[in-house]
């Protein structure tokens, strides 16, 4: 099987990522309860926001571009709608990949369950929106 993906809509939702993480992680919805959690001080300046963002949206391109490669191979085996099987495929990902893994470091690293959940709820609404776009604007 060929597998195809549109490759803006790829590009599309991995811009999404970046959206929802500066909304989720402002003052006004989640970023005082993270920066309490994780104890980070916001009049620290990161020592390189460049690499930082950088690698941060190359990561984000590869979930978007594994999102869209396995909502294709999956549409294509149950014969579905790509929307729905883009919502199904991420939130099967992030349940068996993103949560379980993040809660194995977190649990080791003796991190709150509430940083966690917050987390894991970023990852679930960032590969909620980028399956939207990536199910929404199909191949």
């Amino acid at each position: 099987m060929e597998v195809e993906v549109n490759w803006l809509a790829v590009v599309l939702a991995t811009l999404s990522s970046m959206v929802v993480g500066a909304v989720w992680y402002t003052p006004q919805l989640f970023g005082k309860s993270w920066m309490k959690l994780t104890k980070v001080d916001p009049s620290k300046t990161p020592t390189n926001p460049g690499k930082i963002y950088g690698l941060t949206l190359l990561a984000s391109l590869l979930t978007a571009f594994v999102l869209a490669h396995m909502s294709y191979m999956a549409s294509q085996f149950f014969d579905t709608s790509f929307l729905s099987t883009a919502v199904t495929t991420a939130f099967w990902l992030w349940l068996g990949f993103t949560v379980s893994r993040l809660l194995v470091h977190d649990l080791f690293e003796n991190r709150p369950i509430k940083l966690t959940v917050l987390n894991a709820g970023h990852e679930l609404a960032t590969v909620m929106v980028m399956a939207l776009i990536i199910g929404g604007m199909g191949v």
